[in-house]
């Protein structure tokens, strides 16, 4: 670019809301509070389901590997927020920038099968339910959720290597939390024509094919419910489907601000306002979601009360003795 520093950039300063220093101290409390209990609820949540035998079905097992991406993703992300809101900024070197990349787009890419998976399991067990245990078989699980891993593995590598294989030269701030793509993109000195191929790729193939499996998945569960003859069994899945969409859409709809967003050039002022907006939501999906997760998809459900329940009668017992 001309004009630009052509100093190769070996390592990354990022710093967030740095023309609000005050900010800090109260958002590191809030972050770390909101961290506490990602790790809390979607670790109690796989221990449940590893324990109880009511929580042995397909529908918790993909909810198990939910939790557990979540609680990868929160510790890629959040432990580095903390610092950054802590300390006022962080260097990292273009290796350890890279490192987090990766595991970031791979969980967030699981994130998203996985939510397509989920949505799936439940077309079939209300539209199919006499079918459902030949269709969703055991071999069946383990196929999809290798699928997903294997899946987003390999569109998180691409896009890693596509990323870091861009010069960075310059000014090396980084005005967000962590790295990711988009401010990264603004430090290139270079063309970054196929990188911006690799967003629009993975915005219009990848999400827009989870966001139409999981539509698909629920109109039918809807139309399916709405022949029911029980008014309270139509209530109680119109509920839980209604939470799993806000859970889907809080997910999708800042995935989809972050990375089909304008990254063109714009007045200091009006970037210094997208840049809080970006970092705003990207908290949404990388902090609030995974958080809430777990109360979304289980504590709805009178298994996981019942489950939860019982684990607690036996601590009660356990701690008489």
């Amino acid at each position: 670019m001309p004009g630009r520093n052509s100093t190769e950039v070996t390592e990354f300063l990022l710093t967030a809301f740095a023309d609000h220093p005050h900010w800090g101290l109260p958002l590191f409390a809030v972050f770390l509070g909101f961290y506490l209990l990602t790790l809390l609820g979607n670790c109690a949540m796989i221990l449940l389901i590893r324990r109880d035998r009511r929580l042995h079905t397909p529908m918790y097992f993909f909810l198990g590997h939910l939790a557990l991406v979540d609680v990868c993703y929160s510790s890629t992300v959040v432990p580095q927020v903390l610092a950054v809101l802590l300390e006022g900024g962080v260097v990292l070197s273009r290796a350890r920038c890279a490192a987090q990349f990766l595991l970031f787009t791979f969980f967030a890419s699981m994130d998203c099968y996985l939510l397509a998976i989920m949505a799936y399991d439940r077309c079939v067990a209300v539209c199919r339910p006499l079918l459902y245990v030949a269709i969703v078989t055991e071999k069946a699980r383990w196929v999809l959720v290798a699928g997903a891993y294997a899946a987003g593995f390999s569109s998180a590598l691409i896009r890693t290597v596509t990323a870091f294989t861009l010069s960075f030269c310059g000014n090396n701030q980084i005005d967000f939390i962590f790295c990711d793509l988009p401010p990264l993109l603004k430090l290139s000195c270079g063309d970054s024509y196929t990188q911006e191929v690799v967003i629009i790729v993975f915005a219009v193939l990848v999400m827009p094919a989870c966001i139409l499996i999981i539509s698909v998945s629920y109109v039918r569960i809807v139309l399916a419910v709405a022949r029911m003859r029980s008014s309270g069994g139509r209530a109680k899945t119109f509920s839980t489907c209604a939470s799993h969409l806000a859970a889907v859409a809080l997910f999708f709809g800042t995935l989809i601000f972050m990375y089909l967003r304008d990254n063109s050039g714009q007045s200091s002022e009006a970037d210094q306002a997208v840049s809080v907006l970006y970092t705003a939501v990207s908290v949404l999906y990388t902090v609030v979601s995974p958080m809430l997760n777990p109360l979304i998809y289980s504590l709805r459900n009178k298994e996981v009360k019942d489950a939860v329940l019982k684990s607690l009668s036996r601590l009660k017992v356990s701690g008489r003795f």
